[in-house]
Parts: C-alpha cells; structure tokens; sequence
C-alpha cells in the first residue's frame, strides 16, 4: 500500500489511520455509526491507492445516505471447503496461465491473509451411538481424499493460506472462537500498523462475526478470488439502518427465539443490502453468544452485516476463548483512542432506525420452508397442516406430520453455550421422567466446536443426550446445509410412495425447499432445547404448550414446561463448565491435521497435476470465456429458458445435495463409469465444472412455468419439446439463440453460492430479469458477465406469464451506459405483436460495468495478470 494520505498517529509503537485528527477535515465522527467510521478508516488508509472520494462518502454517511461508489479492501478471506475448493482450482488455474506465459506461476498467491475451514463436506452416516463420530470421520475422508489432496497441495503451494483441516470445526464459530482478531497487527510498506479486522467470507453467514464488533460479510467465491489477488471491492456504500434494542429477553427464551422474531420483522421491513448496527440499553443485556446467534442471521435479514461494536462483553469473550490478556488490552486500547468504542452520550444519524423491545419475544419456531416464517410453539401444528393434505394418510409406521430428522446443527445455535447447555438440561429431565425418542427419527448432535463437547462433557449432559439419540456425529455444517445423510431406505420409499409431508425440525438457518432432505416437505428452525423436545413429541402436529410431550412410567403425562430447565439453573451450569482452558485446548494446533490428513496424497510444486481421470477436477473454463456483451445490442430476440416465481434461492439454482441418477449431472458420471454410490453431492463435486453445469436447477422443488414438471426441466421452442435445463441449454447454444431467465421477486436468496452464478453462465444464459435480487447473488452474476435486470415495474413480471415462446430484446448495447441505468426492453409474441417494458440495469458501480464488458471478473484478472506479450516476445 502506498504512503497514505491519511491523518496518521502512533498507539503503543504502532501506526494509526487516526479519526480523531480525520474530523478536522470530515466532520465529528460523534455523527457516524461505528460500521461507517471502520469503513471510513479503511478507506483514509488506502486514499493514496485511489478509488473513493472519501471527502463526498463522510459527508453522505453522516446525512444518513447511501450508495456511493466506494473501493473497500477487506483485510483477511475466509473460506468454507464447498466455496473454497473453487477459488483455489481457480487460483491454480491462474497458475497454470502465467506458467503458460513464461512467468513464474508461485508469484500468485493470495495477497492478504486467508483461511479454509474445511467443514461442509460431512455427511451423517451413522447416528445414535458412540462411534457415530470416528464412522461418518472416516467416511468423509474416503469420500473426498482427492478433493483433500489438493487442499493439501494448496497448503504448500501458496504462501498466505492457512487450512484447517477436517474435524475441527465450523468455519464461523472457528472464527469466533480463534481466528478474529477485532483488531490487527499488520507489516505495511515497512511500517507496523494496527488496523481493524475486517472480512469477507465465501459462506453468507460469515456476519456471525459482525456479534464481536468485526465487520465482515459473506460473498461469492468469485469476488472473493479478487480480494486475495489484491483487489479492490467495488461497491456501493450501504446504508446504516440502527437496529435500538429495548428490553431484556425473558426467562425461557433463548438467542434463537430472538433471532427468528428479528428475520421476521426485518424481512417485513425491508433492509436488503443494508448493514444492521445494534445499539440502545438492550444491547447490554446481551453476552456475546447470542450478539453472534443473532448475527449470523444476517443474510436471512436481507442485510450486509448486523454489527454489534465491540464493548465490555466482547472483551470478557476474548478472555473466555483464550485470547493473549496483551491482546485483549491492545483491542481495547485501539478502539478507545481511535473513536470505534460505543460511547451512550454519541447519537449517531442512522439511514433509519427500528425499534425492538426484547423483552416481547417469546419461544418460536420458523417454517415450514423460510426463515422468516415465525411461529409461536401452538401455530406450529397448522402450518405443517397446511403443507400435508387435508387427509391424513400414513400406513401405521408414518404419518403426515411425522417428524423423520431432528438435529442439533449449524454455528447459528451450537456456538451458543446458554443454548446448548439447556438442551443437555432438558435432555436431562427428559430421562429422569422416562422419556424416549423413537427409532424413525433421525436424531444428530453436530457442535461447531470441539468445545460444546468439552462443557456437556463436563456438565453430564452428553450422556441423556446420547441416550436420545443426539449422539456427537461430526463437529462439521451437516443438516442445515443439506448433508444430513440417507434416511432409513423402506421409511423412505413409504414417504416417496405415499407423498406424505414429514417433518425435520433443526437448530439451523436455513430450511428451503428440499435443502434438508429430498423427501422432507416440511422444515422447522428452533432452539436447541426445542429440537430436543419435538423429537420427543415426535410430530410437528404437537402443540408444545398444551399436548404432553409423551408419559412417564406411571402413565402419567409430561408437558415441555415439566421439563424446560430454569434459568439460574443453566446459568449455573454455564458458569461451572465452561472455561478458558477448553478454548486453549481445543484450539491448540489447529492448522495441523490428524493421522488422516498426514496420510493424504497429494503433489508437491508450485503447480497443480491436473489428471485427466479425476472426475472431481477439471481445469476451469472461466478464464476464457469471452464477454457476452460486444458493440450490439444487449438482447436480440432472446427466448427465456425458464420463468420463475418469487423466492427462487440459490439452493434452487445450484443444490448442494445428493446427486440423483436420473439428472444430467448423475448420467454424466455413470457415463464416467462411476457407480452411483459413490456420486457424492453436488458441493463436493464443485471443482469438476461438467457437473456443475448439468447442475445447475436441478433442485426438484423448483418450478419452472414453462415445463408442467418441477425441476431441471424446462421447453425447447418453437417445438415446445420437453427437455432437461442443461439439453434446452446445449440446443439454443448451437442455434445461435441468446437465453434469459425470467424470475420474480428475492431472486438469489439464501447462501452465497459462487455456482448459482457460474453455472448460470455455463448454460449461456445472457441476462436475468428479475423483480428484485438479493445482494450477494446479483453481485455473483455481475463478476461472472451475466447481466442482471429488473423489471421497473414488478407487474412486468407478469407479461411473461407462462409463456415460453416469446422472444425479448434490449436493443440498447452496453458500451457507454452509466451504473444503474434504465433501460427500454420488447417483448415479441409468437403471434408478431409487440409489448414495450423497461428495466433498470443493476451493475451498480463502474467497476460492475468493466466486468460485464470483460466476460466477467476473472477474465479482467487474468488480463491485469498476465498482459498480452508484446509481438515476438517469446512464451512459456
């Protein structure tokens, strides 16, 4: 970084971007929400770099406004395994080129630090006994040993990178727990630095971090493979919505609760894109654990970040999790001096400012298929009626209703101790009354640390767990993100034969459509606690606050408040059996792999070995995919390759799940002589492009109006031949015809899933007209070159109706158009008439632009990366 021209100064020998001197020339900064001063601050240490008119961006942000053009330069990635994988074969791939070129290919690197949680890749095999864990271990690595291999030669290969291997956790509790520093020490041009830790991760939920005052968000891999090569994040200011907190949350309500009641009113109020900051008396009340429950929901807000600034709490967890006491000191000393420590006489201007009175919520469950979908305990039943037919079916063993997986899983809950301590409580209490599970459900306990283990070890809670069934299986992302593993086979074939609607109910984040299971219609989020108690129940058509959960040996009935622990009791608990020490422990060498990992093959050498036999690598096309957008027009009489309704997430776009035999991507690998057992999932076979793109819709829950069949399926027109989205794909392609998608409203929700935007590109299509987008995705199909429209009118949407033979142009080409620019589109009927709409073009930035008009962002890196020789140079 060049010499800043910055206001500097020195704090214990290091070097500052002092704000306190800033306001000389930017106004107080008494009037800015501490999220803005770190960007503002980010931005002052990078003024020489160029890229932000910082004198314009203080002056908006303090009149509350947003949306400015700004060059943010995170100071560390960090990766899950599923998005991770990818950007490391891309940065190999890069390699490749420069070696390719005649450069030296270990010159690519990330430039700013970066780490690889590997966790997404377990499945849970084997439940409900005591090897469940060292089983579903031992079949992870002989599933993916080729994809750890070249994590392996990844860890050797490229300076700055750090991996953690499989087994130890979940990349953002890890975070949480070990890897965020809220304050860094960094070697700049020469000088030492403190700077603020600042982040993006390749998985949405990175945000958790947001609950200890870090300011990070999650992205797609590819923007993220930018940032590591040393760009800039091109981007528009968000705005800064503060969210006042009122109240405290009452006895018998957990993180969880609170949370879910936050996504359900945030998402009513509409705060896409903007970055949430806590702040008010409630915000006291709160220990650290459930500042970081409630951010990692971030992207079911529809927000960038939710920020709790760092305060007293945060410095008692840094304690607790075993950070450096000189370390804990240099945090708080830095934010002090530096005007990022919430001072309650400050009134910063928010864009806006919602208030939340903890003390209303009360216990909650979300679902049956979105996050923002808030129930109290006895509205539950009837939502599950309303997913199942008005007539219960069910042959004696299973009925509409039934619960079939319940899981304790996801960093959301199992981060949080009060959370999983009353779970083992209520556990606990369960045995005593002689309660059992039964032997349909699917029961797992998957912690995001090995520290859950430690304290309910500790506290006796693991043992009436385990007797439930909730028996350790992983410390890994497992059921929230679809890796929940086979259901009983004959349990199965009877859901599937009689199309009932059972139920997982699971302490996750996410619970869309056929994300759990394939065969589970119906998918509840609750606490900890609460999943214990409807595995209980055993059915979701329970009402918790009235039906006894089952009997004890007298017969006589017990009821979730017989059993529900009290509050001092699990205080009590917590206080007890979770210590400084198991942090340390737990975390002491956890870059360094097991005996597994040690024996991994793998290659060695600056570049990858590419094997033409891998069915899980293939070297990636993106490099040299030309740009969609030349001198012409836009859209000529493009056809639609599917219309789609509201709500499309990107687990519709690009599942994570199992890979079914009858889908383009399974035929392709039987056609590779590999036998269906052994397909995996999609997330694991996410470095192999050929499969991705065969893909790409292949959810089965998704509907396309052009195609009478849910799923991949879609028409080939003018013929109106049914045909698979991938062979509807290969067919325009070879005619020369341009494709679109058409889409509702929250197009792109859900995980930050670099493939929804890659494969979508595989498949050609040039543009998506939606209503609206979420923000990490529409950023995704930007810096992959697909350009994304939406309709000014949301009633546009509906010319297209179920017709699949129009044909839509934009004739306005995109050299010289401005960010954000409105654009005239035709719509052509069959029958020759015309209907005239107009669409907003969402590239928001110039930046945006340049990547459209390159083919995407990873073209335009490899072009700054390896320029075009000059003629007769030699090459490589």
């Amino acid at each position: 970084m060049p010499e800043t021209t910055a206001s500097c100064a020195r704090l214990s020998g290091y070097r500052i971007a002092d704000l306190t001197t800033a306001e000389f020339r930017l106004g107080p900064m008494a009037d800015l929400p501490i999220s803005a001063r770190i960007v503002l601050e980010n931005l002052l240490r990078h003024e020489a770099d160029g890229g932000n008119d910082i004198d314009a961006v203080a002056s908006e942000a303090r009149r509350g406004m947003a949306g400015r053009e700004i060059a943010f330069r995170p100071s560390r990635v960090i990766m899950q395994d599923y998005a991770g994988i990818p950007a490391l074969i891309d940065l190999a791939a890069l390699r490749d080129r420069v070696a390719a070129e005649g450069g030296d290919p270990s010159t690519i690197n990330p430039r700013v630090p970066s780490d690889l949680v590997v966790d997404h890749s377990l499945l849970v095999h084997a439940t409900s006994s005591a090897g469940a864990f060292s089983d579903n271990l031992g079949r992870e690595y002989r599933d993916n040993a080729e994809r750890y291999g070249f994590l392996k030669w990844a860890q050797q290969a490229f300076a700055n990178l750090r991996i953690v291997p499989p087994g130890k956790g979940i990349v953002h509790q890890v975070n949480i727990e070990h890897l965020a520093e809220i304050v860094s020490k960094r070697c700049i041009a020469g000088q030492d630095w403190l700077i603020p830790d600042t982040l993006i991760g390749t998985d949405s939920h990175t945000t958790m971090v947001n609950g200890l005052g870090v300011l990070g968000w999650g992205v797609g891999g590819i923007e993220a493979e930018a940032v590591m090569l040393g760009e800039a994040m091109s981007m528009a200011l968000p705005p800064v919505i503060g969210i006042r907190l009122t109240g405290a949350v009452p006895d018998g309500v957990l993180a969880t609760d609170v949370a879910l009641w936050l996504t359900e009113a945030l998402r009513r109020k509409g705060v896409v894109g903007a970055i949430l900051e806590f702040h008010g008396p409630g915000v006291a009340a709160l220990p650290v654990p459930d500042r970081t429950t409630i951010a990692n929901m971030a992207p079911e807000f529809g927000a960038t970040s939710a920020f709790f600034p760092t305060d007293e709490r945060t410095l008692d967890y840094l304690r607790l999790t075993g950070r450096a006491p000189e370390h804990v000191g240099l945090v708080e000393r830095y934010l002090r001096a530096n005007r990022l420590w919430p001072d309650p006489a400050e009134r910063p201007r928010f864009a806006d400012v919602l208030d939340f009175d903890l003390a209303a919520t009360r216990r909650t469950v979300s679902g049956p298929n979105r996050p923002e979908q808030r129930r109290d305990l006895a509205e539950v039943p009837q939502a599950a009626r309303e997913m199942a037919s008005a007539i219960t079916r069910g042959d004696g063993s299973v009925r509409d209703g039934d619960i079939v997986i319940a899981a304790i899983t996801s960093c959301t809950n199992t981060s949080n101790p009060l959370a999983m301590i009353a779970a083992g409580l209520l556990a606990r209490n369960a045995r005593r009354r002689g309660l059992t599970v039964a032997a349909s459900i699917k029961t797992s306990l998957a912690p995001g640390s090995r520290v859950v283990r430690d304290y309910l070890e500790t506290a006796g809670l693991l043992e009436p767990l385990e007797a439930l069934g909730f028996a350790l299986v992983g410390y890994a992302c497992t059921t929230c993100v679809g890796n929940s593993g086979d259901l009983d086979p004959a349990l199965e074939q009877t859901i599937r034969d009689e199309g009932l609607c059972v139920a997982a109910v699971l302490s996750g984040n996410r619970n869309f459509e056929a994300r759990i299971h394939s065969a589970v219609k119906t998918n509840f989020l609750a606490s900890p606690p609460l999943v214990v108690a409807y595995a209980l129940a055993g059915s979701v058509y329970t009402d918790l606050t009235r039906e006894p959960l089952g009997h004890d040996a007298s017969g006589a009935p017990v009821t979730l408040a017989d059993i529900w622990p009290q509050a001092d009791e699990i205080a009590a608990v917590l206080a007890a059996c979770v210590t400084s020490d198991q942090f340390v422990t737990a975390y002491a060498g956890i870059f360094d792999g097991d005996a597994a990992w040690q024996a991994l093959e793998t290659c060695d050498g600056p570049l990858f070995q590419w094997s033409e036999a891998s069915s899980y690598f293939r070297r990636p096309p993106f490099f040299d995919l030309p740009s969609l957008f030349g001198n012409g027009p836009i859209l000529a009489d493009a056809r639609p390759l599917m219309i789609l309704g509201d709500a499309v997430t990107t687990d519709h776009i690009s599942p994570v799940g199992a890979i079914g035999a009858d889908t383009p991507a399974g035929q392709y690998l039987e056609s590779l002589g590999i036998a269906r057992k052994a397909f995996n999932a999609y997330g694991a076979r996410r470095g192999n492009h050929e499969v991705m793109a065969r893909g790409t819709f292949a959810n089965p829950r998704l509907r396309n109006a052009i195609s009478d069949r849910s799923g991949g399926w879609t028409a080939i027109m003018p013929e109106t031949r049914p045909a698979t989205i991938f062979e509807a794909s290969e067919c325009y392609a070879a005619r020369g015809e341009p494709t679109i998608i058409v889409a509702g409203s929250m197009y792109g929700a859900g995980s930050a899933r670099d493939w929804a935007a890659k494969g979508t590109r595989l498949l050609g299509v040039r543009a998506v007209l939606a209503v609206n987008f979420e923000r990490i995705h529409r950023s995704n199909l930007v810096r992959m070159g697909v350009m994304p429209l939406e309709f000014l009118s949301a009633a546009d949407r509906m010319l297209f109706a179920d017709r699949g033979d129009d044909r839509v142009s934009v004739e306005t080409p995109l050299v010289g158009l401005a960010p954000g620019a409105r654009l005239e589109a035709s719509l052509r009927r069959a029958d020759g008439t015309t209907v005239a709409f107009a669409v907003r073009l969402r590239a928001d930035t110039a930046e945006e632009l340049e990547y459209l008009k390159a083919g995407g962002i990873l073209p335009r890196v490899f072009a700054a990366t390896c320029p075009t020789p000059p003629e007769g140079a030699p090459h490589g």
